[in-house]
């Protein structure tokens, strides 16, 4: 008999972090004293072999079957094509509606304080009731085409309400990459008024109770109710993820809305749901385990001099890069660093790296070491691989010449020295951003995001 151990592993052998078997434990015959057990360890091509005693087998052998299992279920979170299951994560106290169902009601308060029911839509023949995020990609490609569709209809017959399902605790930091915003309530409101929602846009995340209610898999999800609020339409609003309206071959939701204004049997009644799954509040022990994870992720410092900075600043790479010059001895710059650690992460997924520059004496070294590794500075894994295709390893650096005259020229000839200083550099090496003196998160935010974009487009990661 076998078993697999698997782990996680930083390997340039593949492309994609995931789970992988490093080692193989195989007992070699039954009718052999079970004393020891050959165990393969596969690497560069070689076997290598070692004896383990009985009892440590048996503990392993524990472990690799706990481990398959987890390994077993987590596949079961993926279709054939290799997508997320969002069916899997739902709760299970959740509810699926089926095409005949009647609406569940609901009582939300919406970003204009109002309180909402389904009674608040009752003249109108035909009901929308469309899930949305704040931070969803997918969601803000599939509003491009929903909000001109309700201003389309709105006179028409057709009420629209929106929804977010989302827990704010539910949401890990790394899946805020394609917006400035979470989706907390008040964020919504600014967010609602940003993209000027002409619908009511309605919270659900402290009970999460409506979104079990209508089995919400994900954001976006539409469910069109006739007048008698059965349902006649679930899924997508169209087939594109993407904002470029050229990308949409088939307008579901829309053409759905025509039909039932028109008195006509819906022809595709049903369509799949593709999106953000919906962010439960039981996913936060999971996110508990990511960030313990990453404050456990070693932190590189590499020395660096203004010829190494200035090759950092052609930044001939497809990311943006964000060079944060700061030293320990800088209380701005102490301060401000957390939150430049939370952008980091937050990006983690997109095209952009943050460089930190300490301008501490080189010998003190282990000083700057010790402050990088307690904000938990590390490199992202997926960054890791990037990197090392330019023949670097380390996103952190200590500035190691004695004079700063040939660094400013390197980074920002319009820098006027003090500490600590932040430029945002785009492929081909422009700075788009400039700021000397402590950074506002806020603003330093929303210049990133708006510099990536909130949508997935077809060539990103290219």
């Amino acid at each position: 008999m076998a078993a697999f151990l698997f782990g996680q592993l930083n390997c340039p052998n593949y492309h994609y972090p995931g789970y992988y078997p490093i080692a193989v434990i195989k007992v070699r015959s039954l009718s052999l004293p079970l004393s020891a057990a050959d165990v393969r360890f596969p690497s560069a091509g070689r076997t290598y072999f070692m004896k383990i005693p009985f009892l440590r087998l048996a503990l392993l052998l524990v472990v690799a079957s706990s481990l398959v299992t987890a390994s077993a279920q987590e596949k079961k979170k993926r279709n054939a094509d290799g997508k997320i299951d969002l069916e899997s994560e739902m709760p299970a106290d959740a509810h699926h509606l089926a095409l005949g169902d009647a609406a569940p009601d609901f009582s939300l308060k919406g970003v204009d304080g109002k309180t909402y029911s389904l009674a608040d839509f009752k003249d109108a023949p035909v009901l929308m009731v469309v899930f949305l995020s704040n931070h969803c990609p997918y969601s803000h490609a599939a509003e491009t085409r929903l909000l001109p569709l309700a201003r389309e209809f709105q006179g028409k017959g057709l009420a629209v309400v929106s929804i977010n399902p989302n827990s704010p605790e539910g949401v890990d930091v790394g899946e805020l990459g394609y917006s400035k915003y979470s989706d907390s309530y008040e964020e919504m409101k600014l967010y609602a008024q940003e993209q000027g929602f002409p619908f009511p846009y309605l919270y659900d995340g402290d009970t999460q109770q409506t979104a079990k209610n209508y089995g919400c898999l994900a954001t976006p999800h539409v469910f069109l109710f006739d007048a008698q609020r059965k349902l006649r339409y679930v899924g997508r609003v169209d087939d594109s993820r993407f904002a470029d309206p050229a990308t949409v071959k088939s307008l579901d939701a829309r053409n759905a809305v025509v039909e039932m204004l028109a008195g006509k049997s819906v022809t595709v009644a049903k369509t799949t749901v593709v999106g953000c799954s919906t962010k439960w509040n039981s996913n936060k022990a999971d996110i508990a385990k990511i960030a313990e994870k990453w404050e456990h992720e070693p932190v590189k410092l590499d020395p660096i001099d203004a010829a190494g900075v200035a090759a950092l600043a052609k930044n001939s790479s497809n990311r943006l890069r964000l060079v944060n010059v700061w030293a320990t001895w800088c209380a701005p710059c102490v301060a401000e660093f957390p939150d430049l650690v939370s952008l980091a992460r937050r990006l983690n997924n997109r095209d952009f790296e943050m460089i930190t520059i300490s301008m501490d004496d080189p010998k003190q070294t282990t000083q700057a070491q010790q402050f990088l590794e307690k904000q938990h500075a590390a490199t992202p894994n997926r960054l890791k691989r990037l990197i090392a295709a330019e023949g670097r390893d380390a996103v952190n650096y200590i500035y190691t010449e004695p004079s700063t005259d040939a660094l400013v020229q390197a980074l920002d000839p319009e820098w006027p020295g003090p500490l600590p200083h932040t430029v945002l550099i785009s492929p081909g090496g422009k700075i788009i951003y400039r700021h000397n003196g402590a950074v506002d998160p806020v603003e330093l935010r929303a210049k990133v995001i708006a510099a990536l974009g909130p949508y997935y487009t077809p060539d990103a990661g290219k």
